[in-house]
């Protein structure tokens, strides 16, 4: 038997380099080794924007798409719909009761987040909606709902599944060992830096190339991606390992030319306008397969509908057989 893995991303947007080599090739490889369910979570995202929620939704088939453009096989993995699975809801209900307020203000995941949500919440957080603060507790409703076994996360999110394991432990400590400690699965991936140089490359930061960026959007954002500073004139010499145009060549160019790359750029004999247009060229080409299969896709909205009812239908009887069991053991299955 296969073990279940869980993971969800949030529908704010396309999905974008950071998220393809962060995250999105472990799918791939993954989709293999388990009983994958991949969620949308549409409620997480409403928490922070939910004063769009068109935006949400457009997103909701956007970020379908682009998942399977990658690679994600929907005879493979279940791709759903939170939204759709109302057991969610009231397991998060159920859960609201084991956590404390001030457990939630603790999560380090949460104060990150917090903190770079000012325009939303406010400096000091006073803003601070109980959905956004509580999103921790919807997340351990999707795993356990689900029957997660194994969690795909980065360190950032490591607070957010110990939250989840916390969760778990009180409910079988009052209820009775009805639900299963999620094991976390690390990702052996680095957080992909921006095109400024930023440690992250974020959707919000503006420093981020997308799947679906047009070769113009491409090579707009390249040309002015930072470079080594103390490279003045053409054939200044330059140390590639603190330019951000070496740090996509190694992402995206093959062996032998990164090698030439990274030698010219040394010695002086490459110029900035030069390198930044090769990397242009070669993240194009890089791109171009998902973008076709991407295509196939927007082509045929229905199909793309159907990949989403089928594994939401999936999840959604998973989510009532563990919904039955824990209803039992609450002494509310009236």
């Amino acid at each position: 038997m296969k073990k279940t893995i869980l993971t969800g991303l949030r529908p704010t947007g396309n999905l974008h380099l950071g998220h393809l080599f962060g995250a999105g090739q472990n799918y791939v490889k993954m989709q293999d080794e388990y009983e994958f369910f991949l969620e949308i979570a549409d409620v997480q995202a409403l928490t922070d924007n939910f004063n769009n929620p068109e935006k949400v939704r457009k997103n909701v088939y956007e970020l379908t798409m682009d998942l399977l453009a990658i690679g994600v096989d929907p005879h493979k993995v279940n791709l759903f719909i939170q939204s759709k699975i109302p057991e969610i809801a009231e397991l998060t209900v159920f859960y609201s009761n084991l956590v404390t307020i001030a457990r939630l203000y603790r999560n380090p995941t949460v104060k990150s987040e917090v903190s770079q949500k000012k325009e939303l919440f406010g400096n000091d957080g006073e803003s601070i909606t109980y959905g956004f603060l509580g999103y921790p507790v919807s997340q351990a409703a999707d795993i356990t709902a689900l029957g997660g076994e194994v969690v795909p996360v980065g360190d950032d999110q490591l607070p957010l599944l110990e939250q989840c394991r916390e969760i778990v432990r009180k409910f079988n400590n009052i209820y009775g060992n009805v639900l299963s400690e999620p094991e976390a699965v690390l990702s052996n991936t680095s957080r992909l830096k921006g095109l400024d140089g930023n440690e992250k490359m974020g959707k919000s930061l503006g420093n981020a190339i997308f799947l679906i960026d047009s070769e113009e959007t491409i090579s707009k954002k390249v040309m002015d991606a930072v470079t080594d500073p103390s490279k003045i004139r053409k054939d200044d010499p330059a140390n590639p390992d603190i330019c951000m145009v070496y740090y996509y060549h190694k992402l995206v160019t093959p062996k032998d030319d990164l090698k030439t790359v990274c030698s010219e750029c040394r010695n002086g004999d490459r110029g900035c306008v030069a390198c930044k247009k090769e990397l242009i060229k070669n993240l194009c080409d890089f791109l171009q397969p998902i973008k076709d299969r991407r295509k196939q896709y927007e082509d045929d909205p229905l199909l793309v509908q159907k990949i989403l009812s089928d594994g939401t239908n999936k999840a959604r009887e998973r989510a009532k057989a563990t919904m039955k069991q824990v209803k039992e053991a609450m002494k509310i299955d009236y």
